[in-house]
């Protein structure tokens, strides 16, 4: 969940490095620093806090190395604080490290590291990198080129858990050495120079030729060479994989935060998500998994795994999938889903949600399904993500780079791609072409509706002025609706730090209704036309205890009942999901902007967990 970067050539690091940070900030900002190589020997400077700390670091501008690494921090083993900062280094002032992931086995690593000599002076689990690596080294008997990989090899097989580690050595100025292992990280390939980061946005505006490392695959970059090898040192070929997303993407252009931007730009991450899938002449084109009827007849299930607001899109899926094509759909949370002894076999179908493809709990699930033999599906916005080479097979959605903490267009363009997904099985098992093809009518016409949704902002941020003060508010819904009641639930207590719950609306009278008294706002969503009298009964039980109520609705109601309704282009109703969100996102953003909060960095939480 920390942020990395590195930089390898000609020019100063250390600007090229804070400014990737800045932009890394999203996977935490607990604190930060820099390791460059002067000609003195390893330089460290690191502080608590926010990235921008760096610049009052005194010498920091004084800095001329060419070659650096950089850490920004989500804190896991340590409180936040400049001796838990990375970059880490040795006991001898050899090597510097940062790192992100967990080292499982750090409490065993570190009694051997003391039993052998050498000091601790933080709490994180990090330090015992440099200090193994230093162990290695010193025991290698050789001088050649490689002892310095060598003794990061070494040191790597010792580490149980997850990481993505960028090393320097004092006594190889002109080198870097990068690993991974369930922890993501990119190489990104200049004119005489190099990156390396967590995310491809960091570096997106320095190139756009990518190489994407392998578990347990070590790179030893100088500026203008990269040798890669695997677990054994064998030297292995790697190809660049060339990505084109806007750089433009990566910016806030004019945005007061990058929230608000990825808001706005849903209506082309649909278009541009449909328009991959959806040829010219309606046909939904999925001829990368080449499903048979015969493999989809046979299913016995089909199981979402997924995490936070992915896991939000697949219960939209699940909704989809059973409508549609009548095949046995279940959803479950990733972190719980591999010690709950899943029934999966042959006969299942697993997709995987993630925006990163890196999110750990979801990798982990991916990997149990495979060993029971179940065919693998990937849904991912990155191309090359850790999950997407798992998986048997993978699909992309076309959202763009997305910065803020708090998803949104990528929630979106998740919905889309699984509906577009379960019309494509639903044809190939032959099933009902009528309602398939008013469907996508109806898809065709989102961004449009979207555009039109996004003209609502004014008024949910009339009505946010007025409850942004309150302690708690709930969600209600039925149906499809209550899957966006769970993420318009999260999104405001994300952000706005108010404790929010979502219920569905027809148990409010098993228990949640007791919460409901004077003054508390219930946000209710309406757009299934099965469920909107259920649920409008739901509601008057609200408005009897006193609640205030904002409705988000695509149907013709009597608005008079409530408190404020926010009406939506009416759709389809597995498509509902993607507009009926839209006023609940800018709800949560305006009243964490009526709080004076920080919309993009949410405190305690980062863009992608990519540890368990």
């Amino acid at each position: 969940m920390c942020g990395i970067i590195g930089y390898i050539g000609n020019k100063p690091a250390s600007p090229i490095l804070i400014n990737g940070l800045m932009r890394l900030e999203y996977r935490g900002y607990d604190s930060a620093g820099i390791s460059t190589i002067e000609k003195n020997g390893l330089s460290i400077m690191k502080d608590k806090g926010r990235v921008k700390n760096l610049y009052d670091i005194d010498g920091i501008d004084k800095l001329t190395g060419t070659i650096g690494i950089a850490h920004t921090r989500w804190a896991t083993h340590g409180k936040p604080s400049k001796e838990n900062s990375h970059p880490h280094i040795d006991n001898h002032n050899m090597f510097s490290v940062v790192h992100n992931g967990i080292i499982e086995n750090y409490n065993e690593l570190k009694t051997f590291l003391l039993d052998n000599g050498y000091t601790f002076y933080s709490q994180t689990d990090t330090e015992v990198v440099p200090n193994l690596v230093h162990y290695y080294y010193t025991k290698d008997t050789k001088s050649d080129k490689l002892k310095f990989l060598r003794a990061v090899k070494n040191a790597c097989n010792m580490l149980n858990g997850s990481f993505a580690i960028e090393i320097l050595c004092k006594d190889y100025p002109n080198n870097m050495i990068v690993v991974r292992k369930d922890s993501p990280l990119v190489i990104g390939k200049g004119e005489d120079e190099n990156y390396i980061s967590s995310d491809i946005p960091a570096i997106l505006s320095f190139t756009r030729n990518f190489y994407l490392l392998n578990d347990l695959e070590f790179a030893n970059l100088s500026k203008n060479s990269i040798d890669f090898y695997d677990n054994n040192l064998n030297l292995i070929n790697k190809e660049t994989t060339v990505i084109e997303w806007n750089t433009s993407s990566a910016e806030k252009d004019g945005y007061d935060d990058f929230m608000l931007k990825e808001i706005y730009e849903q209506p082309n991450a649909i278009r541009e998500t449909i328009g991959a899938k959806l040829d010219d002449n309606s046909r939904c084109d999925f001829s990368e998994l080449n499903f048979t009827k015969d493999f989809l007849s046979s299913l016995n299930n089909i199981y979402i795994i997924a995490c936070g607001t992915a896991m939000h899109a697949g219960l939209t899926g699940k909704y989809a999938i059973e409508n549609l094509c009548k095949i046995h759909t279940e959803v479950d949370v990733a972190s719980e889903f591999r010690y709950r002894s899943p029934l999966i076999d042959k006969k299942t179908l697993c997709i995987f949600i993630s925006q990163s493809g890196e999110t750990a709990d979801t990798i982990a699930a991916l990997k149990l399904c495979k060993e029971k033999g179940a065919k693998t599906l990937a849904i991912s916005n990155v191309i090359g993500s850790s999950l997407t080479r798992e998986a048997d097979y993978s699909v992309y959605t076309h959202a763009g780079p997305e910065i803020a903490v708090a998803s949104t267009k990528a929630y979106t363009s998740q919905v889309i791609l699984i509906t577009l997904l379960a019309i494509y099985f639903a044809e190939v098992l032959e099933q009902n072409n009528s309602e398939i093809n008013l469907l996508k009518k109806d898809i065709i016409e989102l961004p449009k509706k979207i555009e039109e949704t996004l003209k609502l902002s004014e008024t949910i941020k009339n009505f946010s002025r007025k409850v942004y003060q309150e302690k708690d508010i709930f969600f209600i819904g039925r149906g499809i609706d209550e899957t966006v009641a769970k993420e318009g639930s999260l999104k405001l207590k994300e952000i706005s730090y108010i404790h929010s719950e979502s219920y569905p609306a027809g148990e409010l009278k098993h228990g949640a209704i007791a919460l409901i008294e004077k003054d508390v706002t219930v946000v209710s969503i309406l757009t299934d036309e099965n469920l909107v009298k259920k649920t409008i009964s739901n509601i008057q039980e609200v408005i009897t205890r006193g609640a205030k109520t904002l409705i988000i609705t695509n149907k013709d109601i009597n608005e008079d009942m409530f408190d404020v309704v926010i009406k939506i282009p009416d759709t389809n109703t597995l498509l509902s999901p993607i507009l009926s969100i839209i006023p609940l996102q800018l709800f949560a953003y305006h009243i964490s902007k009526e709080k004076g909060l920080d919309v993009d960095k949410p405190r305690n939480l980062a863009k992608s967990v990519t540890v368990e």
